[in-house]
């Protein structure tokens, strides 16, 4: 009974004696990585393949400012694609191509800075701005039908979810999906016969590999 005693008298100090322990060695303060980042996305679209390129400033530890600009194509919903007998593409009642050239101001929000390692840091963003669709004539040959384009004017954004990988304070690498919404100011585009859209709304998927300085 003594020994159970002195067991319980002692239990105090033993806790206070762990707790001074871990007093003196403080959590890991977060890494700090460089204020600048500039790079290029490469975008898989539902239309199809694109290109674009970003600056990002950091505001704080978990908010980051950006601007970007890309390249892709963009599609009418009813598309289908088809092949003939000798291998030639062809989509069947297309009259324009279009191709989208949006320019973006944005906020990209980190999540959970203070629970996951450097790694791995997921975020969600959104941007908004102005946008020109240029279309081509669908007849014409591919390079020789921008001598017939027309620019259409737009306003749209997009929200999207992704993570930069690694731990490099000089190399950026990332993945994200974002989803896109675009209003045409005027007039619709034609992309199929007697089909005009006045909106578009497209997911996309993003490579990204920059650099941060």
């Amino acid at each position: 009974m003594k020994v159970f005693l002195i067991f319980l008298f002692f239990i105090p100090f033993g806790l206070t004696s762990a707790q001074k322990i871990g007093e003196l060695a403080p959590e890991k303060a977060p890494e700090v990585f460089p204020n600048n980042s500039w790079g290029v996305d490469i975008i898989f679209g539902e239309g199809g393949f694109g290109l674009g390129t970003f600056y990002r400033r950091s505001l704080s530890q978990d908010i980051t400012g950006f601007i970007d600009f890309s390249i892709s194509e963009t599609k009418d919903d009813r598309e289908i694609t088809y092949v003939d007998y000798f291998g030639n593409q062809f989509t069947q009642d297309k009259v324009n191509r279009a191709f989208f050239f949006p320019v973006n101001l944005g906020i990209q929000y980190r999540l959970f800075s203070e629970s996951l390692t450097e790694n791995l840091r997921p975020y969600i963003t959104v941007g908004v701005g102005p946008a020109i669709l240029l279309t081509t004539p669908y007849e014409q040959e591919f390079f020789k039908s921008f001598s017939d384009a027309k620019a259409h004017y737009a306003i749209g954004g997009y929200i999207g979810f992704g993570t930069n990988i690694g731990a490099s304070k000089s190399n950026l690498i990332g993945l994200n999906a974002r989803y896109y919404y675009t209003q045409i100011l005027g007039d619709g585009i034609e992309l199929m016969t007697n089909n005009f859209k006045s909106s578009f709304g497209q997911f996309s998927l993003m490579l990204t590999i920059g650099v941060m300085y």
